[in-house]
């Protein structure tokens, strides 16, 4: 696994963060250094895809990178048949997505598409994942794309959301990017790698309450929700259609 050493030297300009080929080469090391609990996360989450998949129906991994979890998921589907597409506006990571594919024993059913969230259409779904993703688009955008998944889904079927998110509370927020913050440290990243990451992150990563959330998910018709796992300012999200 590449180290992350996007932002360990210094910058005398920032520019927005994108995912490009630098990114995706050490993607797997900045996850699991920046994100608390991502392969617990993504584990349950590809056992969950088992557990409400229909036959017949399709999964959706919207903003898929580089297909960590499609690749649970093919193993958690491995004797079953299935249809999965994998939605990223990143090339470099459907590229490398594309090759993990290609070393697969089986063949795999999923169908890479590399464009934008709000262009893909969602029909026969029942389950749909959205990790970290959200979060990037814009906001005027999010409630559209949660009712065009809702309007798409199969009764039965679930939402999972996984996103970095802030408190309605400010002293709960500030407790909460400290705690970040002390993660980040703890995981080997300096003080400057961590600073200039977030003037990065700045304009292109706006986090929601997971109040927003909630109400965003049932406003559009979901019947069920809740929050399967919480660490300080990230949180994974179970919604169900009834």
């Amino acid at each position: 696994m590449e180290k992350d050493q996007v932002f360990a030297d210094k910058k005398f300009r920032i520019k927005p963060f994108e995912f490009n080929e630098e990114v995706t080469n050490v993607f797997d090391d900045m996850l699991n250094r920046s994100v608390p609990f991502y392969m617990e996360s993504i584990k349950r989450q590809s056992q969950l895809t088992a557990e409400y998949y229909q036959e017949g129906s399709r999964i959706y991994d919207l903003g898929c990178s580089h297909g960590n979890v499609g690749m649970l998921i093919l193993n958690q589907l491995k004797h079953r048949k299935f249809s999965m597409v994998a939605v990223d506006s990143s090339k470099p990571m459907i590229e490398k997505y594309l090759k993990r594919l290609g070393k697969h024993d089986s063949t795999p059913q999923i169908e890479l598409v590399c464009g934008f969230l709000e262009d893909i259409q969602i029909k026969k779904a029942s389950v749909v994942l959205i990790n970290l993703t959200l979060q990037f688009l814009d906001k005027e955008k999010r409630d559209d794309l949660i009712k065009k998944i809702y309007q798409g889904m199969n009764p039965n079927g679930i939402l999972l959301l996984t996103e970095k998110t802030v408190h309605t509370s400010k002293v709960l927020d500030d407790l909460q990017t400290k705690f970040y913050k002390t993660f980040k440290l703890e995981n080997g990243y300096s003080q400057l790698e961590i600073s200039q990451k977030r003037d990065a992150l700045e304009k292109v990563l706006i986090p929601d309450t997971i109040e927003t959330h909630k109400n965003r998910i049932l406003n559009t018709g979901f019947t069920t929700f809740d929050v399967w796992l919480k660490w300080f300012n990230f949180a994974s999200m179970i919604a169900i259609k009834k």
